[in-house]
């Protein structure tokens, strides 16, 4: 069994191709069992972000498991799979791997180094747990990787080698407006990526924010919690969005919602009556909530506009220092995998070695029944002893050789030279729970 990675990307595919792909929330839990039930995959992980869409998949064979995944991501797109295919990126085994250890630090995000990426895996890898999709290699994998990125952020300081996409775009608005501090800002829709944005325009010096979302509760609450840290918020519902885009000097847009949420009649109507003031609106949504048409009438700051912008960023230091832990986290990994994955084949043999022992003793039972019962454990304990020895230094040599690349050879070889079932390692690595865990008996020992 090994991990397979298919996804897209801002690297990848243009925005419109990342819209039609996108996965809402609501819809993860739909497509995982879309994916599971395709038959190739036996554990799958959905990461979907305002940059990214791609699949985490375990699966038997490389062919079967691209085919179904494929499939699955161009039924969803409304494409078919050779139009998606073109924007497709596809990794396996260690290179899928060392995508994901990449994609937890923030080297393969829009803006190096952004550390909201591993609260999305980590809400990607809870929504699989919900959904039965985690099994051990999955459980196993992703809780590395995010280990690894929480690794890479913490000794290398790579955050600040780059910022959230919502920082890079109130660069930008920053520089339209002649600087935001004193600024009203409008933030539409209050999960994850709206929190975000209202704390950076706090941090950003704007005198009054305005939090709008389709459950007023939840903007109540963001809004709150900035009245709490100085910065005067209130929330209002979506249908205020024209009055409130009147008022507002900067719009921030990240709602995840299918479908235009700011048309072009709405801001043409707010424009007109905005006096000539100027105006930012900060499109952060996948698919895009704001009307294509709008930035006709004011300055529109989009994903493709940052993707632009961002593309050709210089490495420094910090992020070289990142790709080297990430190197060596994938070595460490890849290496424990291939001593886990001769385990089963040394328990193997030493039950194989029990059974011809126990054997052996029955027949000398058999045929010595006189024997001095004081005796016949010492016997025992000589032949059990002989046999660990014989089997000592080879079990844990072939343990050691299987660490490095192309170790699963000595398996094989272990297997054919004691002529072991091969159905035996099998049905030991059955019995240690390799094929799936239960939710509540996976351990949460991850990135908190």
């Amino acid at each position: 069994m090994s991990v397979l990675v298919v996804g897209l990307s801002h690297r990848s595919a243009p925005v419109d191709v990342l819209e039609r792909a996108s996965v809402s929330a609501q819809d993860v839990p739909k497509l995982l069992d879309e994916l599971i039930r395709a038959g190739a995959t036996s554990e799958i992980l959905v990461l979907s972000t305002c940059n990214r869409v791609e699949v985490y998949a375990v699966v038997e064979t490389f062919h079967g498991g691209l085919a179904d995944v494929s499939g699955v991501l161009a039924r969803h797109a409304g494409s078919d799979v050779g139009s998606l295919s073109r924007h497709l990126y596809v990794h396996y085994a260690a290179s899928a791997v060392e995508h994901l250890f990449s994609v937890a630090a923030g080297l393969d995000s829009m803006v190096i180094g952004e550390a909201q990426i591993l609260g999305q895996l980590r809400t990607a890898y809870n929504a699989a747990i919900e959904a039965g999709t985690v099994g051990r290699v999955m459980h196993e994998v992703a809780q590395q990787a995010l280990r690894v990125g929480k690794r890479a952020h913490t000794e290398t300081g790579i955050d600040a080698a780059g910022a959230s996409v919502v920082s890079e775009a109130l660069v930008d608005a920053d520089a339209t407006l002649g600087g935001l501090a004193g600024r009203r800002a409008l933030v539409v829709g209050a999960g994850s990526m709206g929190a975000l944005a209202a704390a950076q325009l706090r941090r950003a010096g704007v005198s009054e924010l305005t939090v709008a979302n389709r459950t007023p509760d939840r903007a109540a609450r963001l809004a709150a919690a900035q009245t709490a840290e100085g910065l005067p918020s209130r929330a209002v519902g979506l249908d205020r969005l024209a009055a409130e885009i009147e008022l507002a000097d900067l719009v921030v847009t990240c709602t995840g919602a299918v479908g235009t949420v700011l048309t072009a009649d709405m801001v043409a109507e707010a424009v007109a009556r905005r006096a000539g003031r100027p105006l930012v609106i900060c499109d952060l949504g996948l698919p895009r909530d704001v009307d294509k048409a709008v930035a006709e009438l004011v300055t529109v700051v989009d994903l493709a506009t940052l993707n632009e912008r961002l593309g050709d960023r210089i490495e420094g230091d910090t992020v070289k220092a990142a790709r080297q832990i990430v190197a060596d986290e994938v070595a460490a990994y890849l290496s424990a995998q291939r001593s886990a994955e001769v385990t089963p084949t040394v328990t193997a043999l030493r039950r194989r070695a029990a059974e011809v022992v126990d054997a052996e003793l029955l027949r000398l039972a058999g045929r010595l029944p006189e024997l001095d019962p004081a005796v016949r454990d010492e016997l025992t304990r000589t032949v059990r002893r002989v046999v660990d020895k014989l089997l000592h230094t080879p079990t844990v040599r072939v343990k050691q050789l299987a660490e490095a690349p192309g170790g699963d050879t000595y398996a094989e070889a272990l297997r054919e030279l004691f002529g072991l079932d091969p159905q035996a390692p099998a049905a030991v690595a059955a019995a240690r729970g390799t094929a799936g865990v239960p939710l509540d008996q996976i351990p949460q020992d991850g990135v908190h």
